[in-house]
């Protein structure tokens, strides 16, 4: 057995494929295949169903794979051991980003982190929070930007800041004149949300507790959105209401602020954490993003202490 074999063996469950993993390997089929058999030669066992498609794993292949991930991870830290002792930061960071983080808190540190370490190349994806960690799970992203809890034993979680929640409403709504919102004033009927599978639109849901109903206010214009800015400017030409993260409203013209409306205490909030694979790599790499992170944020969000943190997950589900 050898970590070549177990990295092809890694490569095959990931992308499903054999001709595709080889192809990421930067071999030929023929080679990984047989590299894979008399792997499974030595074993006594058949690590993949070949006669479905795509290919999956057997259940003796499941557990095999999830011990090799765990082997080559720690193989690779060997690397990192070195590049620590010679104080050395390069190589390449993927990060996964929720879409309602990523236009408000890339920009805040990208440009002072590539600054800071030049020899480091910064690969960014905005996915939703299950297609990041799907990926952390295969080794196809080194960190995610999301929020949590997520309650998945697979990954672990680094809590950065606590952003609040705020009501963009429109002029000529009945919640217009209020300056602090219960959310027992909001009404499901009224509130424009994203599509289903934003984890966003289930943290709206919680706040407004409601655990049903319709999602989209009534009337003759039904939109199905997946992006903040969209719901911002319904809500300007239209009617209704949204919610918004606090990020997101920091640099809004003076004109538009006045739509912007705070929550009575204690104000909701999402918890922002930095997520990675339970036997992640690039710890300093990681480390150095954190820092940048954190030290980007105003200071009046990340010295705030949690206190009412919106569950990710939908109200009754």
């Amino acid at each position: 057995m050898t970590l070549v074999q177990l990295e092809y063996l890694l490569a095959v469950d990931t992308h499903r494929h054999f001709a595709t993993a080889a192809e990421h390997c930067f071999v030929t089929q023929p080679t990984l295949s047989m590299q894979l058999q008399k792997l499974e030669e030595e074993l006594g066992v058949q690590l993949f169903d070949r006669s479905r498609v795509p290919v999956r794993p057997t259940e003796i292949g499941k557990e095999v794979i999830a011990q090799a991930r765990i082997v080559v991870a720690e193989s690779k830290k060997i690397k990192e051991l070195v590049q620590h002792q010679r104080q050395e930061l390069s190589g390449e960071l993927r990060i996964g980003v929720i879409p309602t983080l990523a236009p408000y808190l890339i920009p805040l540190f990208v440009t002072s982190f590539m600054e800071k370490y030049p020899d480091v190349r910064l690969v960014v994806q905005e996915l939703l929070t299950d297609e990041i960690v799907q990926k952390l799970n295969h080794e196809l992203l080194d960190v995610g930007l999301l929020v949590t809890p997520l309650e998945d034993k697979s990954i672990k979680e680094l809590p950065l800041f606590y952003e609040t929640f705020v009501a963009y409403i429109n002029p000529e709504h009945a919640l217009a004149g209020s300056k602090a919102i219960n959310p027992e004033q909001l009404d499901l009927d009224e509130l424009w949300v994203l599509n289903e599978g934003h984890c966003f639109r289930s943290q709206v849901l919680n706040i407004c507790n409601k655990g049903g109903g319709s999602t989209t206010p009534s009337g003759h214009f039904d939109y199905k959105s997946g992006s903040l800015e969209t719901l911002k400017r319904i809500v300007e030409t239209q009617r209704g209401l949204t919610l918004l993260p606090e990020l997101s409203v920091l640099d809004m013209p003076k004109e538009k602020q006045a739509l912007v409306h705070i929550f009575q205490e204690p104000q909701p909030q999402r918890e922002v954490s930095l997520v990675v694979h339970r036997s992640f790599l690039k710890k300093r790499l990681i480390e150095a993003l954190q820092e940048e992170i954190v030290a980007a944020i105003p200071v009046h969000i990340r010295s705030r202490k949690k206190e009412k943190v919106i569950g990710v997950k939908e109200f009754g589900s």
